[in-house]
C-alpha cells in the first residue's frame, strides 16, 4: 500500500500542510489496521488528527540521521506525525513555531558540530535567537570517548535551549560508540506517549522497533573478489582497490554512501600484548564468553590507547614526560607525546611494572568498525561494493605499527576471503537530481573514491550535466591512482574537464585548492549556473583549505564583501549544493 503524500508544489501553507499529513497519514493507518483482519485492532472511523513532532539530526557519518529515523518509527506508533530533517534545515522563526523537537546530533572531530549542523548553531548561539518558552524539547548527544570534546556538540545544543527557555522532555544522554542500546532506550523514555491518533501498532510505550537486516552489529561476510595496488611501485604510499560481492546479502546502497568494515587487531600485537602481560591465550576473564586471546584479537581497542589506560598508566608508570603532559591537561602535548605510539608502547613506558590481564582489559574500549567511502556505483557494478583504501604503517621503536582496519584489509582480505561489512548510507551526498546541473568534485588521494562513483554513476544515468574534477597527490608517476579509468572518461566526455595537482612535481608545492584559484572565474560561473560543489578527503588540512579557497574564489569573482561571500556559501549549502566526506 502506497503511502499518501502531498505533491510539493501543491498550494498550502505549513500548518496547512501538517494538519493534512496527519489526516491522511491517519487514513493510511486505518487501511493498513484494517488489513491485519483483527476486531481488535479496528479503529474509529471518525478522522483523528495527528499531534506534529519534529525530529531534527546533525550527523558527519550517519549515525545521527540513523537514530533520528528510528525516532521517527517510534513517533508513529505513538499516534504522532513526525517531521525528521537536518538541522540546518531549520531556521530560528520555524523553530521558535514547533511545539515538540527531538534532536539526535553528533560531535565531529574535537567537540565540534557537524557540517549539516553549524548554521543551525550559529543562529541559536547568536544574541538575536529567540525566546523559545513554548518549545519542549529533548537532545540525544552522540560522541567518542576518546575526543576531548566528548558529546560537546549535544551538550551545547542542549544548554542553550535551556537558556532560551525552552523545557526538557527528559535529561539529554551522552552516547559513545556503542550508541545503539542507549539511544533507544532514551527515545523510549523520552518520546512522548499520545500524539492524538490511533497508534498503528501494537506496541508498549517503552520499547522502539528493532531494526532488522545487516548492521554494525550484525555484518555481513562478503567474499572479497579483488584486492589490487594502485600505487606505483616508488609511491611513498600503498594505496588499494577492493571489491566485495554482496551475494545473497539484499544489502544496496547508491553512490556516496559509506563501507562499515569490521577488521580484526594485528596478530603480532595480539601475541606481544600478551607476552607483556604474561597471559595466555586461553586465559579466561571474569564476564567475558571468550579467552583473552580472542578478546584482544576481535573484541577490544588495542592500537589506539583509550584515555583511562592513558591516565591509569599515567599514575602507575612514573615517566615523567607523560605525568607532566597529563598534569597539565595540554590536549596538543597530548596528541604529540602518544603520536606514532599504541597501547603496547604505553605499557612499555615501564617495563619493569606487572599488569593483571583483567586490569589491563577493564582500560580497554570496544573494537570499532571503520567506515570508508564507496567508489563504485550499484549500477556499473551490480551485486558488488569497491573501496579504496590507503594502508596506514609506520615504524616506532623499531618495531611495526599499522592502522587497524587499513593493513587488516590489505594483509588479510585477500581474493576468496571473507570480510564483515555493512552500509552505512550518506543520504546528505548525492549526485545531483537533475543530471543536466554542473558537478565540481575535489577529492586529492583516497579523496576520489566517491567521485568515481558518481562519475560511474552520471555515466549509467546517460547524464549530460559538466563534470569538473580536480584531483592530486604528491607524483604523478607513482599516485595517479585510477588513471586509465580517469583517462578513459575523459576521452569519451564524461569528465568535461580534469585539474590535477601533483604538489612534489616541481619546486614549489601545488595542491588541488591553488588549481581552484587559478581557474576561479570558471568554477564560480559554474556555481552561478546551478553547479554542484563536492569535497572528499582530509578534514585536518585539505578540506579547509578547499573552503578557503572557495570564498575566496566567491569574495573575488562576485566582487562581493567577505560577509557577503560567506552567505553565498550558506545558501550553497542549505541547497545541499555545497556538501563534504571529510574525515
Amino acid at each position: 500500500m502506497k503511502l499518501p503524500f502531498i505533491p510539493e508544489d501543491a498550494p498550502f501553507s505549513g500548518d496547512q500542510r501538517a494538519w493534512l499529513g496527519g489526516f491522511l497519514a491517519g487514513l493510511h493507518s486505518r487501511k493498513a489496521l484494517g488489513d491485519f483482519g483483527s476486531p481488535a485492532l479496528a479503529v474509529n472511523a471518525a478522522p483523528v488528527a495527528q499531534k506534529a513532532i519534529d525530529i531534527l539530526y546533525g550527523t558527519q557519518t550517519g549515525n545521527a540521521e540513523e537514530v533520528a529515523n528510528e525516532a521517527a518509527a517510534l513517533a508513529k506508533t505513538r499516534g504522532f506525525a513526525p517531521r525528521v530533517e537536518e538541522l540546518d534545515a531549520i531556521d530560528m522563526d520555524r523553530l521558535s513555531q514547533m511545539d515538540t523537537v527531538i534532536i539526535v546530533v553528533s560531535t565531529y572531530g574535537e567537540g565540534e558540530m557537524p557540517d549539516n549542523a553549524h548554521m543551525f548553531w550559529e543562529a541559536l548561539s547568536s544574541g538575536t535567537a529567540p525566546r523559545l518558552e513554548s518549545l519542549n524539547f529533548g537532545v540525544l548527544a552522540l560522541g567518542d570517548t576518546s575526543y576531548d570534546g566528548f558529546c560537546q556538540a549535544g551538550k551545547l545544543i542542549d544548554m542553550r535551549l535551556e537558556q532560551l527557555g525552552a523545557k526538557r522532555l527528559g535529561a539529554r544522554v551522552d552516547c559513545d560508540v556503542d550508541f545503539e542500546d542507549a539511544a533507544s532506550l532514551w527515545l523510549g523514555e523520552v518520546m512522548p506517549k499520545d500524539g492524538g491518533a490511533a497508534q498503528t501498532v501494537e506496541t508498549p510505550a517503552d520499547i522502539v522497533p528493532q531494526k532488522t537486516g545487516w548492521g554494525r552489529k550484525n555484518p555481513y561476510s562478503a567474499r572479497v573478489i579483488e584486492n589490487r595496488l594502485l600505487s606505483g611501485a616508488k609511491s611513498a604510499k600503498e594505496i588499494r582497490h577492493f571489491a566485495f560481492d554482496l551475494g545473497d546479502s539484499g544489502m544496496t546502497y547508491e553512490a556516496g554512501d559509506a563501507l562499515g568494515v569490521m577488521p580484526v587487531n594485528n596478530a603480532g600485537l595480539v601475541d606481544t600484548l600478551l607476552q607483556r602481560l604474561g597471559a595466555s591465550a586461553d586465559h579466561m576473564i571474569d564476564g567475558y564468553d571468550a579467552p583473552l586471546g580472542v578478546l584482544l584479537t576481535k573484541k577490544f581497542e588495542i592500537a589506539t590507547p583509550s584515555k583511562e589506560l592513558i591516565n591509569e598508566i599515567g599514575k602507575r608508570a612514573g615517566h615523567d614526560e607523560l605525568s607532566h603532559v597529563i598534569a597539565n591537561g595540554d590536549k596538543e602535548a597530548m596528541e604529540a607525546f602518544l603520536w606514532g605510539r599504541d597501547t603496547l608502547d604505553l605499557i612499555n613506558l615501564a617495563p619493569e611494572m606487572t599488569l593483571a590481564p583483567e586490569e589491563f582489559v577493564s582500560w580497554l574500549k570496544p573494537l570499532q568498525h571503520r567506515a570508508y567511502s564507496i567508489s563504485s556505483s550499484p549500477k556499473a557494478h551490480p551485486g558488488e561494493v569497491h573501496l579504496t583504501v590507503a594502508a596506514v604503517r609506520w615504524l616506532y621503536e623499531n618495531r611495526a605499527h599499522g592502522g587497524v582496519c587499513s593493513t587488516f584489509l590489505s594483509d588479510l582480505a585477500s581474493e576468496g576471503t571473507e570480510t564483515p561489512i555493512f552500509m552505512s548510507p550518506n543520504k546528505s551526498f548525492r549526485v545531483p537530481e537533475d543530471d543536466s546541473v554542473p558537478m565540481i568534485m575535489v577529492g586529492p588521494g583516497t579523496g576520489i573514491a566517491p567521485f568515481r562513483a558518481f562519475l560511474e554513476e552520471r555515466q549509467a544515468r546517460g547524464a549530460k550535466g559538466m563534470n569538473w574534477l580536480f584531483f592530486g597527490d604528491q607524483h604523478r608517476a607513482s599516485d595517479f591512482i585510477y588513471e586509465d579509468e580517469i583517462s578513459d572518461m575523459s576521452t569519451s566526455g564524461l569528465l568535461t574537464r580534469l585539474d590535477l595537482a601533483f604538489s612534489r612535481d616541481q619546486a614549489e608545492k601545488i595542491y588541488v585548492q591553488n588549481r581552484m584559484e587559478e581557474n576561479g572565474k570558471a568554477l564560480y560561473g559554474m556555481l552561478e549556473n546551478g553547479g554542484h560543489f563536492y569535497v572528499c578527503g582530509d578534514a585536518t588540512r585539505m578540506a579547509r583549505d578547499v573552503d578557503a579557497a572557495l570564498h575566496k574564489i566567491i569574495e573575488t569573482q562576485g566582487a562581493m564583501t567577505p560577509e557577503a561571500a560567506t552567505e553565498y556559501v550558506n545558501r550553497l549549502k542549505r541547497e545541499k549544493r555545497y556538501v563534504r566526506d571529510v574525515y
